[in-house]
């Protein structure tokens, strides 16, 4: 029989196992390779259901942010290695490299600061990403610098983020910087944020400057909208309060910074549940099958729903998906996989198949929120590439309502945005877009500006809203009703049934007379309403005003006396070209004059596609 020769108990040295032979061979051999291949196999069911336990984790990405020398390196590397998460290798590299800043054995900031430049002067430049991993859900790190002049890198890191670590430095407190990359993580959506405190040990743990800096930086968290903040008191150099709790902060009662990123609520990647489906590419790979590939951006799929193609217009089902992992039943957001449609329809690159019943905005006309990412400074009514999903089209910033100042949250007019710099501005393109507001979703709301020249990208947008089009406009508002029959009625479609566009005018003088103006507009066939400024509270204002301009309505707002300039620039903002302000100077109460000049502005508000019955002889 052959047997296995076991090692000598003396010297574990591994070698070759040795057989020898005693009896009888074959059995022996018969139950040692039925007892490998057990083995095998319960090796290979017991790595199967790890990696399933893997793939099933929560992924979390987070983004940190704050200002410069704030310590975002040091306390990712710190994290990464008080977690377990850094290879040896990697760790003997760090500590055998020559630079040290730090004054410790290891330099925690090394691990993540990749760039030679990055190591040579001890800031970080270009947005370094990081994986790692713990029992309860799995991370993506997106490390950003703290210096002005990369803002931009900082809002690349932060698009995809779920939550936002914002350092702050104790000695410091809350600085300009901190306040830009705040307020850049509430324009993204990012709607946790967790404050860190960092470098508590350099002010020896004070429980009162931490609770200032809290209480400071949640009342600009307040006025920014960030619903959901967490604050803790860290040192990255010491490692207090990272994965564990610290006793230097024994007045602390709060989460770890690690087990708040393992228990935060991880929002959905949208909002919305309706189909939003951006085609990237036609799969052929012979003449039995034509499916279209593309990542789903938002909602759910199954096969035999109904689908609306953009901008075609035209219906069909799906009628199986497919994936690497071969035909699927079902597909949700955020998965990439190829739909094989139940009818040959004309769909290509950058086309969106959508929900029939809840359809996005179709329009070459829009607001959006830009951060300014280049050197030169954008320029209005210059032609540069929108890429939108897969779409790319030619498109030029035709407005600035206002730029913001990110220390004050101030708005400021202006006609020009400078390299960092966030405005609203309005946009038109080409070729219309097919999109969402961005706060309801990241993919189909967002877009870049690429200059065609360079081939640099030079902006990133956030749609807000759509804008009416333009007369004569490549988007017919025929077309528009067409396809969105059987889902929210759109402002286009308004228009095409009252026979005349929004408009909004700011009257003075004699309310009387307003009214007698309402009367007239109502007689001649527009849809409209007076509104008395005094009986709308100013916190009001903007979503009455909004709700009556998407109803198609001539808006007559009165005011006794002059409107105010925020008031004034909400009606610009809103209505643009079609905002007519005749307050000034009471002049529909000199003679006939400027009661007439209001009803020969509102007859060029009509369209050309008014219907039938409501045209005059």
């Amino acid at each position: 029989m052959l047997v296995p020769l076991q090692l000598n108990p003396q010297s574990q040295t591994p070698g070759p196992r040795k057989l020898v032979e005693t009896g009888n061979g074959k059995d022996s051999l018969r139950q040692a390779g039925t007892a490998v291949a057990a083995t095998d196999i319960e090796v290979r069911e017991g790595l199967d259901r790890f990696l399933e336990q893997e793939l099933n984790k929560e992924l979390l990405r987070f983004t940190t942010a704050g200002s410069v020398d704030d310590g975002k390196s040091t306390m990712i590397g710190r994290l990464l290695h008080d977690s377990k998460a850094v290879y040896e290798d990697q760790l003997a590299a760090v500590k055998k490299s020559r630079i040290n800043r730090s004054g410790k054995t290891i330099d925690f900031s090394l691990l993540t600061d990749g760039l030679r430049a990055e190591r040579e002067q001890g800031i970080t430049i270009d947005v370094a990403y990081r994986y790692f991993s713990t029992a309860r859900r799995k991370f993506i790190i997106a490390d950003t610098p703290g210096h002005e002049q990369y803002t931009r890198n900082m809002a690349t890191g932060a698009s995809t983020a779920d939550l936002a670590v914002i350092l702050i430095d104790a000695s410091k407190g809350v600085l300009p910087q901190t306040r830009r990359h705040a307020y850049i993580a509430s324009l993204l959506g990012i709607s946790h944020v967790l404050a860190a405190v960092n470098k508590m040990d350099l002010v020896e743990y004070r429980e009162d400057l931490f609770s200032r800096l809290r209480d400071d930086f949640s009342a600009l968290a307040s006025r920014l909208g960030i619903s959901s903040l967490q604050c803790v008191p860290i040192s990255a150099l010491e490692g207090d309060n990272l994965v564990t709790r610290s006793g230097n902060t024994p007045w602390y009662s709060g989460p770890t910074l690690l087990e708040q990123l393992e228990t935060v609520p991880i929002r959905p990647a949208v909002e919305m549940h309706a189909l939003r489906f951006p085609v990237q590419s036609v799969i052929r790979p012979d003449a039995g099958f034509r499916g279209f590939a593309g990542r789903i951006a938002s909602g759910a799929v199954r096969p035999g729903d109904e689908v609306l193609a953009l901008p075609s217009g035209q219906r069909t089902r799906v009628e199986s998906i497919v994936s690497f992992d071969g035909r699927r039943e079902a597909a949700n957001s955020a998965e990439s996989v190829t739909l094989k449609l139940a009818d040959e329809i004309d769909l290509s690159r950058g086309d969106l198949l959508t929900s029939p019943d809840a359809l996005p905005h179709v329009s070459s006309r829009f607001n959006a929120m830009i951060v300014w990412l280049h050197t030169d400074p954008l320029e209005l009514n210059r032609t540069y590439l929108a890429k939108h999903t897969g779409r790319q089209v030619k498109a030029k910033a035709t407005r600035l309502h206002f730029r913001v100042d990110v220390n004050t949250l101030a708005e400021h007019t202006t006609n020009k945005l400078e390299m960092n710099e966030i405005a609203s501005a309005e946009f038109e393109t080409s070729q219309p877009l097919f999109f969402d507001p961005y706060l309801s979703n990241r993919t189909t709301g967002s877009l870049i500006l690429i200059d065609p020249l360079t081939n640099a990208t030079v902006g990133a947008a956030m749609i807000r809203e759509a804008l009416p089009q333009r007369p004569g406009s490549q988007v017919r508002v025929a077309e528009r009703l067409e396809i969105g029959g059987d889902g929210k009625v759109t402002l286009e479609e308004r228009i095409l049934r009252r026979g005349h566009r929004p408009a909004i005018f700011t009257l003075g003088g004699d309310r009387r007379r307003a009214a007698e103006l309402e009367r007239a507009l109502l007689a001649r066939g527009f849809e409209t309403v007076l509104v008395d400024h005094y009986e709308v509270p100013s916190s009001g204002r903007r979503p009455m005003f909004s709700t009556l301009w998407n109803l198609g309505l001539v808006i007559l707002s009165w005011r006794e006396k002059q409107f105010r300039p925020q008031d004034r620039r909400l009606f610009d903002e809103l209505a643009g070209e079609f905002y007519f302000d005749l307050s000034d100077g009471g002049s529909l109460n000199d003679s006939e004059s400027g009661f007439h000049r209001a009803l020969s502005i509102a007859e060029m508000l009509r369209t050309k596609d008014r219907p039938a019955e409501l045209r005059e002889d």
